[in-house]
């Protein structure tokens, strides 16, 4: 019987503290699917990071409008699956930041390629850690390795033989705890002071004076959301903080995903 190994290893990526961990026949093995989940997590804040110059969503934001631009195809999947919830939540769900005129229904994609029809400020502040989570998973199973995790800032998502037990709080305070198993879960919760300052997003948004202006006023401060995909949860969990609740229950239909936690 081949000898396994686990390995656990912990770095600051994203804005925040990222947890990988993985089980294959060796430490070895396992320690290379960890450095590969990193890279993966890089790749992902290289381009979807709202400021870097280089970034995908800054080169969408500075394009002149008409023009088309390049990019990679996970953003184009982003920016399809921000359409999806922008048609669910009837535009609440909106990654184009009220800095500017443009809104989601400006940005067409054809193939890899973005035009903006006005100018747009994207920030996928969202949803882009929990896809960067997935990605990590995926890297992970691509080498082989029987059983992962990886967790970044309230993002988490666990497959194989992993049983992760979570905490969540509920109402006054009382603390619930679930067990998670191959699945996703993602928390948001405006009130955290330790959310990454250059994602703004629906992070900044959260603050129910902007809320008010920007057009969305939250339902509540803390969302906890399960799904097959991180990315899901995480998107959604922001749908469930802004929306009534019987648009958060068209979502969460609509993805086969299910709010926990608070009531």
């Amino acid at each position: 019987m081949p000898n396994s190994g686990r390995v656990k290893r912990l770095r600051v990526a994203l804005g925040t503290l990222v947890a990988v961990e993985a089980t294959s026949t060796s430490d070895a093995a396992a320690a290379a699917a960890v450095e590969a989940a990193f890279a993966a997590v890089t790749q992902v804040d290289r381009r979807m990071h709202p400021t870097s110059a280089d970034s995908d969503l800054a080169k969408i934001n500075n394009a002149p409008v008409g023009m088309p631009v390049c990019v990679h195809g996970s953003t184009c999947d982003l920016l399809a699956l921000a359409r999806r919830l922008n048609t669910l939540t009837h535009g609440v769900f909106d990654p184009c930041l009220p800095t500017r005129a443009g809104r989601l229904q400006d940005v067409e994609v054809c193939g890899n390629e973005v035009v903006s029809q006005a100018p747009v400020e994207i920030d996928f502040g969202g949803f882009a850690k929990g896809y960067a989570v997935d990605c990590a998973i995926e890297a992970l199973m691509a080498h082989g390795c029987s059983a992962g995790l990886a967790n970044a800032g309230g993002d988490l998502r666990v497959f194989g033989s992993y049983v992760e037990p979570i905490f969540l709080r509920r109402a006054a305070g009382v603390a619930t705890q679930i067990r998670l198993c191959n699945a996703a879960l993602a928390v948001s919760d405006v009130t955290w002071q330790g959310r990454p300052a250059e994602h703004r997003g629906y992070y900044v948004r959260a603050e129910r004076a902007q809320l008010v202006g920007a057009g969305a006023v939250p339902v509540r401060d803390f969302a906890a959301v399960r799904a097959d995909k991180t990315v899901i949860a995480d998107a959604i969990a922001k749908c469930v903080l802004l929306c009534p609740r019987e648009t958060t229950a068209r979502v969460l239909r609509a993805f086969d995903a299910a709010e926990i936690g608070d009531r």
